[in-house]
């Protein structure tokens, strides 16, 4: 009987140790210099932080991980379809404190929730349903749910990011549900991210599809898309590195110098400001006077 009771207590011990070791590491990670984010994505996040924010990062003397949960296209519904399932259907992929890239296949959204210390971890929503707030009501407090039961870390953030209207001429066919109108579907994505993001589930916005609006108020005009709605794959996706930057580290992005080799100075400099004023005023456009063409 003493040796039962021996040998429940040593398990009782090691149980004891082994969580408050984890424990004790989960607290220091969280605080170790290195700020790591996860995206809950498709191809919209991929354009967005998978090519020049770890550079931009790397300039502003910035410790990054980068993850992004990829499936293309896809909605809040299938994320919170996948969670439910415990489905293995991402392409996981993670640029590392290094800068390097890597991609696993078949990646379980409970999984990658626990692979890292992760500071922040973005929603969003498909883009022909960004403007849709009903479609957010539905599905993102399921999906917010989910995450926020199976994180390890209680100190984790939220992001909710904005992401852009498409192209005037885009044929992409969820631009139906705003009349084929960018700025219809600009100002219908700016007023749901206002409502979404005040419910106050989310530490953070970030104002990518404002900034992609800002830039387009330039000389460059409405050219900031490959095929209509994916951004242009150098000054296009500089623009929403350069908001994610500036949201996530609250510090001015005009003054970071990376610039991607295949964008121009002036390019860059409209990118940075368009992400500058949008961080600043999220839901409205500003207008780039400074890049404007001359009369």
């Amino acid at each position: 009987m003493i040796k039962v009771k021996q040998v429940l207590v040593f398990g009782f011990l090691i149980v004891f140790f082994l969580k408050n070791n984890r424990l004790n590491a989960q607290n220091k990670s969280l605080d170790d210099g290195v700020l790591r984010i996860l995206a809950i994505g498709n191809s919209f996040s991929e354009d967005a932080i998978e090519q020049n924010l770890y550079e931009l990062a790397k300039a502003g003397k910035k410790k990054i991980v980068i993850g992004n949960l990829y499936i293309g296209g896809a909605p809040l519904s299938l994320h919170v379809s996948n969670a439910k399932e415990d489905k293995p259907a991402y392409r996981y992929r993670k640029i590392n404190l290094d800068g390097q890239m890597s991609e696993k296949a078949n990646e379980r959204l409970s999984e990658a929730l626990i692979d890292e210390a992760w500071d922040y971890i973005s929603f969003q929503q498909a883009s022909p349903l960004s403007g849709d707030y009903d479609s957010y009501a539905k599905d993102l407090p399921p999906l917010y749910d989910y995450v926020t039961k199976h994180i390890l870390f209680p100190e984790t953030k939220y992001i909710l990011h904005q992401t852009w209207a498409y192209q005037n001429g885009s044929s992409h066919e969820g631009f139906v549900r705003y009349n084929r109108s960018q700025d219809s579907m600009y100002r219908a994505i700016a007023n749901t991210s206002q409502e979404v993001f005040n419910w106050g589930n989310f530490d953070l916005l970030i104002p990518s599809g404002t900034a992609v609006q800002n830039a387009r108020s330039s000389f460059v005009g409405d050219h900031f898309t490959r095929d209509g709605y994916h951004l242009n794959l150098n000054y296009g996706r500089f623009v929403a590195a350069c908001t994610w930057y500036e949201a996530l580290f609250h510090e001015n992005v005009l003054n970071n110098t990376f610039l991607p080799l295949k964008v121009t100075y002036v390019e860059g400099e409209i990118a940075r400001a368009a992400a500058h004023k949008a961080v600043e005023f999220p839901y409205t456009v500003t207008v780039l006077k400074d890049f404007q063409l001359m009369n």
